[in-house]
């Protein structure tokens, strides 16, 4: 049976104060195994990029519980929190944020030369991700000459770099078009299938459903769990696709 790498419990958000004050994320529990790519579904405004903010250590939850492969995270001062990210932690940007002065593989080896890993290790560390991802050839290649679709790649290739534990994806296919978006989920699926590494990708967009081992669903900051029925039937199809 797979390990729990994430187990979030009671996790809560809110912001601002008084009449003023909006629930982001209410009572939420939440465990991410290996071995499995779960979306998390809801629509603009319903507290999914909060929760995944939170679960990212880049967000402090109001109240509740959260451990990143059996390191709380709720007591952890910044240093420790960034400690856990570099550790355990691979976050998919939707806007990629990707460097504008720096090549494709250079982007790659910046995640590296934070973690004290340089030189001709890390170069080949940088041209064996690309490889991964599809895009060898454009390793010399900056930004502004690569398309959407290239550039969550190249994203991706970056946040995996250090084998994370758990990745984190924002929304990685609302920019692209339907042949790209496949690429990356396909991409995200195939890191899914690690026993060693859990995959979470907040969404709106239905093309990314037929990708997921299971689905949980958000509203007004309430987390919906996916029936259980519905979760066998959709590993069931995906074994028979594969």
């Amino acid at each position: 049976m797979s390990k729990a790498l994430l187990e979030a419990r009671n996790i809560s958000k809110t912001f601002g104060e008084g009449h003023v004050q909006v629930r982001a994320v209410a009572s939420a529990n939440l465990t991410l195994k290996g071995g499995e790519l779960t979306l998390l579904m809801g629509p603009s405004g319903s507290g999914k990029t909060t929760l995944l903010s939170i679960l990212g250590c880049m967000l402090t939850p109001g109240k509740g519980t959260l451990a990143i492969c059996g390191n709380p995270v709720e007591k952890a001062g910044p240093e420790r929190l960034a400690e856990i990210r570099r550790s355990h932690i691979g976050f998919i940007f939707q806007s990629y944020h990707l460097f504008p002065t720096l090549t494709a593989a250079e982007n790659i080896q910046l995640a590296l030369d934070i973690r004290g890993q340089n030189g001709s290790e890390a170069a080949n560390k940088s041209h064996k991700l690309l490889e991964k991802v599809g895009l060898s050839r454009k390793s010399k290649a900056f930004p502004r000459e690569m398309s959407g679709g290239e550039q969550q790649r190249v994203a991706i290739a970056r946040a995996i770099v250090a084998n994370p534990s758990v990745i984190l994806a924002d929304e990685p296919t609302a920019a692209l078009d339907t042949s790209n978006g496949r690429a990356v989920m396909n991409i995200l699926s195939e890191l899914a299938e690690d026993q060693n590494s859990a995959v979470l990708a907040v969404s709106h967009d239905s093309r990314v459903i037929p990708f997921a081992d299971r689905i949980i669903y958000i509203e007004d900051g309430v987390l919906k769990h996916e029936d259980p029925a519905a979760q066998m039937e959709r590993k069931g199809a995906r074994q028979r696709k594969n």
